[in-house]
């Protein structure tokens, strides 16, 4: 088995040691798994568990103060299982998987989605919440009125920048819409067995994002994307790499024939020329494991037995 993990492209992390060992040990956890979508589920646990990524626990509060997180898999046999908007839902990939294995459907969302977690054993009613994105939220007077009042107020707070969100006014200090927090954000993992390839990406969305936002994460051929060549999962500026579908570009360039560095490579400037946002990507080819991004950092970690 081998395993790619990425832990979300944004800004440079205050403390990139820690969050290095939490993507070293995902990784390894995934290398022990039986299938590669056991491997890509086991791999996003820990990092959905750890605050020092907006997945999970920590994620990011949109702007009615609830943690809301989407998921999505794809197997290379082009089976796919997304969820999304689920509160208190830690194991956001766990429920993509259920909806993968368990249904007939590709796609369920919302108090639905929490309810097909309890029937099949994910967890539910986590409080997501940590003290830091708490404060945060308070700190920037939240709205309590309706949808018109919560644009009003988002439209300061959020900009262009990516779904690695933990961020906030001052974020974007260049002022080129390639806004993310230092130490929150998305994470995604790529695995095979030699044989076969599994995607996933699981987050906790975009800060400050009207409360019921969706971003390219749970969206197939967005935020993941699975081919018999390889496979492929994204992280950034959400809205723009849903425009361009930025993990099945990456995935089809596997299909033309290119190596995995080189499809990553490419899937990103041409991302970057397209909306001139940031972003990254992972792909996990035949020929091994490439990524590329194009905002300050973006950190990975590859393990194998």
């Amino acid at each position: 088995m081998r395993v790619v993990v990425h832990g979300g492209a944004g800004g440079a992390p205050d403390e990139p040691a820690p969050r290095q060992a939490v993507l070293d040990e995902a990784a390894e956890r995934g290398t022990d798994a039986r299938t590669p979508l056991d491997a890509v589920e086991a791999a996003l646990a820990p990092l959905e568990s750890s605050p020092r990524f907006n997945a999970g626990v920590g994620g990011a509060v949109q702007s009615d103060g609830v943690v809301r997180t989407d998921a999505g898999v794809m197997t290379s046999d082009r089976e796919i299982g997304a969820a999304c908007s689920m509160p208190g839902v830690e194991h956001a990939a766990g429920v993509a998987r259920v909806v993968h294995s368990e249904t007939p459907h590709i796609f369920v969302s919302g108090e639905h989605a929490v309810d097909l977690a309890v029937d099949f054993g994910v967890e539910t009613g986590v409080d997501l919440l940590t003290d830091e994105t708490r404060e945060r939220y308070e700190d920037e007077e939240p709205p309590r009125g309706g949808p018109r009042e919560h644009l009003d107020w988002l439209a300061t707070r959020f900009g262009s920048g990516s779904d690695q969100a933990g961020g906030g006014p001052g974020n974007d200090a260049d002022g080129d819409g390639k806004r993310g927090a230092p130490d929150h954000d998305t994470v995604g993992a790529v695995a095979t067995d030699g044989e076969r390839f599994a995607a996933a990406t699981s987050t906790g969305g975009r800060s400050f994002a009207l409360a019921g936002r969706v971003g390219d994460v749970p969206q197939v051929g967005s935020g993941f994307f699975c081919t018999e060549a390889g496979g492929a999962s994204a992280t950034g500026a959400g809205e723009d790499i849903a425009r361009v579908t930025l993990s099945r570009r990456a995935a089809g360039y596997l299909d033309d024939g290119l190596g995995a560095q080189a499809a990553a490579d490419r899937a990103i400037s041409e991302f970057e020329e397209i909306t001139g946002s940031g972003a990254g990507v992972i792909v996990l080819g035949e020929d091994g494991a490439g990524s590329a991004f194009n905002t300050e950092g973006m950190q990975t970690s590859i393990a194998y037995k």
